[in-house]
């Protein structure tokens, strides 16, 4: 039985680091932009919601706020993400960008708390609220949005990080068409809750988009699978390999976003090749699975093994082998 060190480098050397390097140069540059965009207008906003008394108004600067903050995390987190892995830190910091995304929900979740709180006091004891000031100032935050929007979309969105600015930003337009519409209410009716209750909505936004950042990177923290990808069905797929005996100790998760990573223990026939076997099931999880991260043991079956498995008796584990989901066999994996 042979075991051999797997090379993760599935790279091809300078030139896709150089090319990873352009995209990311080009990332860091909108979500520039987009910061850019987002603390101007939100320092001009704040002014004009405490001059209105728009709870509404403030309620998207603060929601504007950490749409900066979410952006500036974004920013870090790419930078730390993109040092080489050295010393105990044998993944890097890939996880940097995870850790900004669950700050970002947890935040959005705060303010949105607060928020909420403070709108509830608007609706049983509405202040004056200057409708026309609140109307087209929130207008003018739906043209800053889409071009903040617009800009972040162009980087690369499969980073649960850039997605999590993303969601901020779009969350904080929809906002700022419910700050609008509220607006119009106030200035065409004199309805001043309208203000309130279009903060509610600002909270409704917020508290979804904060939910699922914190469940996503939740999920990768805790080493979860991947959502789209079943262990149990990888399983039966490498056992489904006419050399391969058994698949033992299979975990599947997620090292950062889009790198989902992969280790097993297989067994495999008498006189099969353990290297040949290897390279052809690397070659289904890269292919069918998208998991270029693999680590995979695989060592020959013992006879006993061998023998007792083709009556269906269950066969005694190796020693050296805690099955994960438990052992798949051949014989069980067609049974499914």
């Amino acid at each position: 039985m042979t075991n051999r060190p797997h090379d993760h480098d599935h790279g091809a050397g300078g030139h896709a680091s150089h090319s990873h390097g352009v995209v990311a140069d080009a990332d860091r540059r909108w979500l520039a932009i987009a910061l850019t965009l987002i603390t101007s207008f939100m320092a001009i906003e704040v002014v004009v919601g405490v001059v209105a008394g728009s709870l509404a108004l403030i309620s998207d600067a603060a929601h504007m706020l950490t749409d900066a903050i979410s952006i500036v995390l974004a920013l870090v987190a790419m930078r730390l993400s993109a040092r080489p892995a050295r010393g105990g830190f044998t993944y890097g910091l890939k996880r940097a960008e995870i850790l900004s995304a669950q700050v970002n929900g947890l935040t959005l979740l705060l303010l949105g708390a607060w928020l909420a709180y403070e709108a509830v006091e608007r609706l049983l004891t509405p202040p004056e609220v200057a409708g026309g000031l609140m109307f087209y100032t929130a207008l003018a935050g739906i043209v800053v949005n889409i071009l903040a929007a617009g800009c972040i979309s162009k980087a690369n969105r499969t980073s649960l990080n850039v997605e999590g600015a993303y969601q901020h930003i779009l969350n904080d337009l929809f906002a700022f068409i419910g700050t609008a519409v509220a607006g119009l209410v106030v200035l065409l009716t004199g309805f001043v809750q309208a203000d309130a209750i279009a903060t509610l909505v600002v909270v409704g936004l917020m508290v979804k988009a904060g939910y699922g950042l914190v469940r996503e990177s939740g999920r990768i923290f805790l080493e979860a699978a991947p959502v789209d990808l079943d262990p149990d069905v990888i399983g039966d797929r490498l056992v489904s390999l006419r050399e391969v005996t058994e698949v033992h100790d299979l975990h599947v998760w997620t090292i950062t976003s889009g790198e989902p990573a992969l280790s097993a223990h297989v067994l495999v026939a008498q006189d099969a090749d353990c290297h040949t076997v290897r390279q052809d099931l690397e070659k289904i999880l890269q292919g069918e699975y998208g998991v270029s991260h693999s680590t995979l043991q695989v060592d020959h079956a013992p006879p006993a093994t061998l023998d007792v498995s083709r009556y269906g008796v269950p066969e005694p584990e190796p020693a050296h082998c805690a099955a994960a989901h438990g052992p798949v066999h051949r014989d069980e994996a067609h049974a499914h």
